[in-house]
């Protein structure tokens, strides 16, 4: 499949839609196990943790890379030990910096993307792939940078819950439904990305209304994405709890993915 991306902190492609007649899954509920109860939600709160060594806003790319493995190490303490709680496998996601991707990597349909500053999940070689552009390096606040980095971590943490799998195998009677898949999947990410933040909350020189305008920066309604109010409500739960309890999409209403 094609790599899921952020640019910036822009949303992950989704996947071809793939239409069958005798489609078995309706959009909702969905009756998938997997998906609607996972152990992942079963493992409680995420534990509480410190992330306290995070270096200072980037200005080069070299300082860029040292702030993205911090904060991926802060994630992996984290999500390790709760997998590990859930029963479920652990595996360190694999890392690397590129200025383009390869062609055809992941499926993509070109090794290139017009964001100067991405990040991209493969669920192939499961690996994060950066390309460190004058955005995340002139003005960004790190906390923008940190919740991009814990959204996209939580591709990972699907793959290895067998959410993204589980995902990824139903079928669409309809574009519409299709849709729907994928906003359930990218609204969870968000969400989980949000519990990880409150689990290492708080971080140091940010306060609570840095968090806000974090949380609060949807500003678009998007068939792939879903509504603005929706992803609200969707990372504002990740964060109050800070329980992937709270980020089960595939249990929800077609009208909380909309």
């Amino acid at each position: 499949m094609k790599p899921l991306k952020i640019a910036a902190l822009a949303c992950a492609l989704l996947t071809p839609l793939t239409v069958t007649a005798a489609a078995h899954a309706s959009a909702y509920p969905v009756k998938n196990p997997v998906l609607v109860k996972n152990a992942l939600y079963q493992a409680g709160p995420l534990p509480t943790t410190t992330c306290n060594d995070l270096p200072d806003e980037p200005m080069t790319p070299a300082e860029a890379r040292t702030y993205i493995n911090e904060a991926l190490r802060c994630l992996e303490n984290t999500w390790g030990q709760h997998l590990k709680k859930a029963g479920l496998p652990y595996e360190p996601v694999k890392v690397r910096y590129v200025t383009r991707l390869p062609k055809n990597y992941c499926a993509s349909e070109d090794g290139e993307t017009i964001q100067p500053s991405s990040v991209w999940y493969c669920d192939w070689d499961r690996t994060l792939s950066f390309k460190i552009g004058k955005y995340w390096l002139l003005g960004l606040p790190t906390l923008d940078l940190f919740n991009t980095i814990a959204v996209t971590y939580g591709y990972h943490v699907q793959k290895q819950a067998g959410l993204y799998d589980a995902g990824e195998d139903l079928r669409a009677g309809s574009k519409a439904e299709h849709l729907e898949q994928g906003r359930r999947k990218y609204q969870q990410v968000e969400c989980l990305g949000a519990a990880f933040t409150k689990s290492v909350w708080p971080l140091p020189g940010k306060t609570a209304r840095d968090w806000e305008r974090v949380a609060s920066s949807f500003y678009r309604d998007s068939a792939e994405y879903g509504k603005a109010a929706n992803r609200k409500r969707w990372v504002k739960a990740g964060f109050r709890t800070a329980d992937p309890a709270s980020c089960n999409t595939w249990a929800a209403a077609s009208s909380k993915v909309s």
